[in-house]
């Protein structure tokens, strides 16, 4: 059990809220981030190319990896393929499965759920393990009122606990629309209440404004707390309070300040898996590969414009 009064001394909030290492920098860095460039397969599910098409489209736009949907997983192997075919099928593409997304209620209140969405998590860390996949999406899915943080952070460390057993690592994630788990700052204090070297977080463009936010917290992070982040982009003609996951447009063709992200991004350190994840039904009316190049040149355009060549 982790202490209230460990976690305050820890972070110090008698002398300027100092988050631990892993949170916030204490030093200058020394190297520079390196990305990589990965499709989140939400971007062409509107056209329903099935989980073949996903890794063919994904290799022929030029991507070095893929965000795959458990759900999409599961569902070739219930229709009779093995895991082996599918691990050769990923890696035959020259695609590495940088991170899952998936949706168990491991956060939740309710101790029965949780532990069912433990054993869920348990179940599909094991099939990621299987597809030499090390990542997983942890979202606060089924939380349905007010988190405690203390509490909550307990749970990611347990839940790092069994990612470290099986070799899949949860990646901390929030949504800017959802009630309880929304905002940078919570998924920092679950993080640090955690207090666990291997707590990592996966933030979203879409996300970080639509929760409120912002992006200058970014730059109090160090590198190693983000391996995958999700690009896309946010309109300017729809309240913020009011955007959908349906209105996400290719990055750089909205009103984040993208040369500040990629320039906080990349001054982190360590590698970074930028990650294009959209939902938009207009693109989904397109033709999925062209959709797939297209995100890809935005978002090297965009990381060409601050790193350079």
């Amino acid at each position: 059990m982790i202490s209230r009064r460990n976690v305050i001394k820890s972070i110090g909030l008698g002398s300027g809220l100092l988050f631990s290492s892993n949170l916030i920098q204490a030093s200058p860095k020394v190297t520079e981030s390196e990305f990589r460039y990965c499709l989140n397969t939400s971007t062409i599910m509107g056209q329903k190319p099935g989980l073949k098409g996903y890794l063919e489209i994904a290799a022929k736009a030029g991507y070095d990896g893929v965000e795959l949907w458990i759900r999409d997983l599961q569902e070739y192997i219930e229709a009779g393929n093995s895991v082996n075919s599918l691990r050769m099928l990923i890696r035959d593409h020259g695609l590495t499965f940088e991170n899952a997304i998936g949706f168990a209620p491991w956060m939740v209140d309710d101790a029965s759920k949780r532990k069912a969405g433990f054993e869920q998590m348990e179940r599909e860390m094991g099939l990621l393990a299987d597809l030499d996949c090390h990542r997983v999406a942890a979202p606060a899915f089924g939380v349905d009122a007010p988190l405690d943080l203390f509490q909550a952070g307990e749970r990611y460390k347990n839940l790092l606990d069994l990612g470290r057993k099986i070799g899949v690592m949860p990646q901390l994630e929030f949504w800017g629309a959802f009630p309880h788990f929304y905002h940078l700052g919570q998924v920092l204090m679950v993080a640090a209440v955690a207090d666990d070297k291997d707590a990592r977080i996966l933030p979203d463009v879409y996300h970080l404004f639509r929760g409120g936010s912002g992006y200058e917290g970014l730059k109090m992070l160090s590198g190693n707390l983000i391996e995958v982040f999700h690009m896309n982009d946010f309109v300017m003609h729809i309240p913020r309070e009011e955007q959908q996951d349906k209105d996400r447009v290719y990055p750089g063709d909205g009103g984040a300040p993208m040369q500040q992200i990629i320039g906080d991004l990349k001054a982190m350190g360590g590698r970074k898996v930028l990650s294009l994840e959209l939902f938009n039904p207009d693109y989904w009316q397109q033709d999925a590969l062209t959709v797939a190049k297209t995100g890809l040149e935005k978002m090297k355009s965009l990381v060409t414009n601050v790193v350079g060549t």
